[in-house]
């Protein structure tokens, strides 16, 4: 099991940059909000779903296609974008700069379809997180779910006014 500490987050000379995509997903029930979380088969920590973005594809599609195969889960409704955070990949061969979005579920059939790999997808209590592998994703999960969950997921900006990087930002 790697330790993930700051050298994951210090960015060495020459190394590929990986753009990727992803979301939290959340579900709000009788007042109260859970958040998605996945686990790789065989990994005992819970991380968000997300992973590179394909040729063609917007930030926004590769995020939903990557929380559908990671997480089985596809009626989402977008309710903001979250900005990016940026480390090492878990084999610390390439630089991966993640977009994140906020979702709301409006179903919570899930059903992860990734043929590579095998998900397991969760529900959790924003007080009530697991051992997470990324300390940025837990970090992102506690700033984005506040106390008052429901005012969390309003949107800042109406969706059309969302205001993405272009790819020469990255």
């Amino acid at each position: 099991m790697a330790i993930i500490d700051q050298s994951w987050y210090k960015r060495p000379d020459g190394i590929p940059v990986r753009v990727a995509a992803g979301g939290i997903v959340v579900w709000v029930e009788g007042g109260k909000t859970f958040v998605a979380l996945v686990k790789e088969d065989g990994r005992p920590d819970y991380i968000l779903p997300k992973g590179k973005v394909k040729d063609g594809e917007t930030l926004e599609q590769a995020a939903r296609r990557e929380i559908l195969e990671e997480a089985g889960l596809g009626r989402l409704e977008l309710r903001r974008y979250l900005g990016v955070r940026e480390r090492l990949d878990f084999k610390k061969k390439n630089w991966k700069i993640t977009h994140y979005f906020l979702f709301r579920m409006t179903e919570q059939i899930a059903e992860p379809t990734d043929p590579r790999k095998r998900y397991f997808m969760e529900w959790f209590a924003p007080s009530d997180l697991p051992a997470m592998l990324w300390p940025e994703q837990r970090e992102l999960l506690k700033n984005t779910l506040t106390a008052s969950d429901e005012a969390t997921m309003q949107p800042k900006n109406p969706l059309n006014t969302v205001t993405l990087p272009s790819p020469a930002d990255e």
